[in-house]
């Protein structure tokens, strides 16, 4: 067994076909060892079809008690056939790529993203920007016109 996967107890099965469900993946990985958990992720993407509702991805994750039956799994079930499909059985991994702490949300919803890329809303350029520069040129205009009329009572 490889260093670093001594105690991993979960593996990967994919290319599982569609007729497989998390009751026939117990039934055929339990002869290696004790199953704790069987995950075949769905994939359901409107929930107002319920044809989609008993289809999945084509993977799953089997975890196994002890790190031993892992490996026998993955030993005797990798390339082998299941419900008339070859599948790969390996050591889960963790996802790849850094996980964001926001979640889904929007890069802009963050505070250090706002603080290095926002601009005051009058320079930005948007809708409230336009109209407070319109405001400020009205402004000048009527500070302009108010110093020419004081200019023209002065000479009178």
């Amino acid at each position: 067994m490889e260093e670093g996967t001594k105690n991993k107890k979960t593996i990967f099965v994919g290319g599982i076909s569609e007729e497989v469900d998390e009751a026939k993946l117990y039934e055929k990985f339990s002869t290696f060892g004790d199953v704790i958990e069987v995950q075949l992720p769905s994939a359901a993407t409107n929930p107002n079809r319920p044809e989609e509702a008993n289809k999945h991805r084509g993977f799953a994750f089997v975890t196994f008690a002890s790190p031993a039956d892992a490996q026998d799994a993955i030993d005797n079930m990798d390339l082998n056939e299941l419900q008339g499909k070859v599948v790969k059985v390996n050591i889960a991994r963790p996802m790849k790529g850094p996980i964001q702490p926001l979640g889904n949300r929007a890069v802009w919803e963050s505070e250090d993203w706002l603080q290095q890329y926002a601009k005051p809303l009058a320079q930005s350029g948007g809708v409230q920007g336009r109209n407070a520069q319109k405001n400020d040129n009205a402004e000048a205009e009527d500070l302009q016109l108010d110093a020419e009329k004081d200019d023209a009572m002065d000479e009178e």
